[in-house]
């Protein structure tokens, strides 16, 4: 069996923070929730998918720039309708809308099909695409004419990846999923994961061990960053090792040319800054230069514009609570009170907008 794996997690609101901050002097000074709107911010990882502009208006009201990444995800629009969607946008306003493009496996394996792809990547670079974006259905879903699965690695993949190395742009790899989505429903660390896959045992991983597990997926994509040493990768949700920030910078240390994105594993980081913040605040500290702020914000065909536009507005200011003030804020999804990391100026500078800068070539 199959299974399109749809583990993506839903993102909660946190209540109101306490008042109390907590003082902050290791590293430099740190901002504070009066600075959110006067500090210059990239959202690395959004899906702008409706011709509406709710998602850009809020980021010009916040100071966010955007990178806008088109998925061959089949619940989003089209491809031509994302990509038509992310032109039109960022010819709207190319000081804050940045976009990434990507590619159908459809006829994968046959003559000619690494040549097209790599002629319409040309056209969407020209055409001022920032990165190109590898999804999960490759290793998870997608099988060749024998039947089997088609891993990140396959040679067949590899013009692909050095055609992106040429074009001098990022490769946004999804690989793989949340470490939770390979657990028993009550061994996850968060209740959103764990609600999400008691309502859809399709895509729990645990429950099908005919697909690959977590660890297989991870050594193919490591066996890929190794074998294309000069590609600049970007890990897309913390490179699916948002489990242990240990894990993680053993990853960044192996792999150098490698950045990650924190797009919707936020809660995934403060469940274990919970457990021991200063080690967290040290990973943040330490890889400074490898961290790219993102949120997988999604505005969805029709979504309703006022609506939508508040809901980011609250998950942006929360994660700039965590990240950048000592101030504490219940998140529903762990039932806990999360103290924030208190980052330094200098850091938060890079993670929400620098690193993005130079990654993308803002």
């Amino acid at each position: 069996m199959v299974v399109l794996a749809g583990c993506k997690p839903e993102k909660t609101l946190p209540e109101e923070p306490s008042a109390t901050a907590m003082t902050e002097g290791h590293g430099g000074p740190s901002y504070a929730m009066a600075d959110f709107s006067t500090v210059r911010k990239f959202d690395a990882h959004v899906h702008a998918n409706d011709r509406g502009t709710a998602l850009l208006e809020q980021a010009r009201a916040d100071n966010f720039g955007l990178l806008s990444i088109n998925v061959d995800y089949p619940d989003f629009p089209s491809l031509q309708d994302q990509r038509a969607i992310a032109v039109a946008q960022a010819r709207q306003d190319p000081g804050h809308f940045h976009w990434a493009t990507t590619f159908s496996m459809k006829g994968y394996g046959s003559e000619g099909w690494a040549g097209q792809v790599n002629a319409a990547l040309d056209r969407d670079v020209a055409e001022g695409a920032r990165a190109v974006k590898v999804w999960k259905n490759i290793g998870m879903v997608e099988r060749d004419t024998q039947g089997r699965a088609i891993m990140l690695d396959d040679p067949g993949l590899s013009p692909v990846a050095e055609h992106v190395r040429a074009l001098d742009v990022p490769l946004i790899a999804h690989q793989g999923e949340p470490y939770n989505c390979w657990l028993p429903l009550d061994k996850m660390t968060t209740n959103n994961d764990r609600e999400y896959f008691a309502k859809h045992p399709q895509y729990h991983m645990f429950l099908h061990p005919e697909q690959p597990s977590h660890a297989e997926l991870m050594a193919v994509r490591d066996r890929f960053v190794a074998a294309h040493p000069q590609l600049r990768v970007v890990g897309a949700h913390m490179a699916s090792l948002e489990y242990d920030v240990d894990v993680l910078a053993a990853f960044l240390d192996r792999f150098p040319q490698a950045t990650v994105d924190l797009a919707a594993r936020m809660s995934q980081v403060q469940f274990q800054s919970n457990a021991d913040r200063a080690k967290v605040r040290d990973f943040f500290i330490r890889y400074q230069d490898r961290l790219l702020y993102g949120t997988d914000l999604t505005q969805s065909p029709g979504a309703d514009a006022a609506q939508f536009k508040a809901e980011t507005h609250a998950v942006w200011q929360s994660d700039w609570r965590y990240l950048a003030t000592g101030e504490s804020q219940r998140i529903e999804v762990l039932e806990a009170d999360v103290a924030g990391l208190s980052l330094p100026r200098a850091v938060i500078d890079k993670v929400y907008y620098g690193n993005a800068a130079r990654e993308f070539k803002l």
